[in-house]
């Protein structure tokens, strides 16, 4: 069954108001991949004339994430307390974006973590797409999320972290 939609099959936001506040974390990624004739290599610091290619991604992915209510039509406006952005080269042609976010509150962070990978992703294609049009942007996904009705991915074992005032499955 879909959340996002009512009774008379018509899309509505959810109602989060009985739920319990906990805390909730969420990590995606993304791959952003260069074509073999690009002019770049792993291991260099990316710099074009519009600037220093990871640093302004990451600040476009916080932004990002803290706007995803903005961006998205049925998503809460969730007061954020962190959000990082990790951006490094995974091989000769392919960086790997991360955005790891947290929150307690009513409602998850996944589409915030989304987001933010996302929005990262594409700062890093606009800041190249000098260089070349053929900069893939792939393998976007949810990575973990914790605190909800259920657990997903790699969070979803218990860590060290966890205190007795995180309440799985809320």
């Amino acid at each position: 069954m879909l959340s996002h939609v009512d009774a008379a099959n018509r899309p509505t936001m959810v109602d989060v108001g009985d739920k319990a506040v906990t805390r909730r974390t969420a990590e995606a990624s993304a791959v952003v991949e260069f074509p073999e004739d690009a002019a770049v290599r792993s291991g260099e610091a990316l710099r074009t004339k519009k600037g220093p290619v990871f640093d302004t991604a990451i600040i476009a992915g916080v932004m990002a994430a803290k706007k995803t209510h903005e961006l998205i039509p049925f998503c809460h406006q969730i007061p954020l307390e962190d959000c990082r952005i990790t951006i490094d080269w995974a091989g000769a042609r392919e960086i790997l974006v991360r955005c790891s976010v947290r929150a307690t509150h009513k409602t998850g962070v996944e589409m915030e973590a989304l987001t933010g990978v996302t929005a990262a992703a594409l700062t890093i294609y606009d800041m190249c797409k000098a260089l070349t049009h053929g900069i893939r942007i792939r393998d976007v996904g949810l990575v973990s999320k914790t605190g909800g009705k259920r657990d997903f991915g790699a969070a979803a074992a218990p860590s060290a972290e966890a205190s007795s005032a995180d309440v799985p499955g809320q």
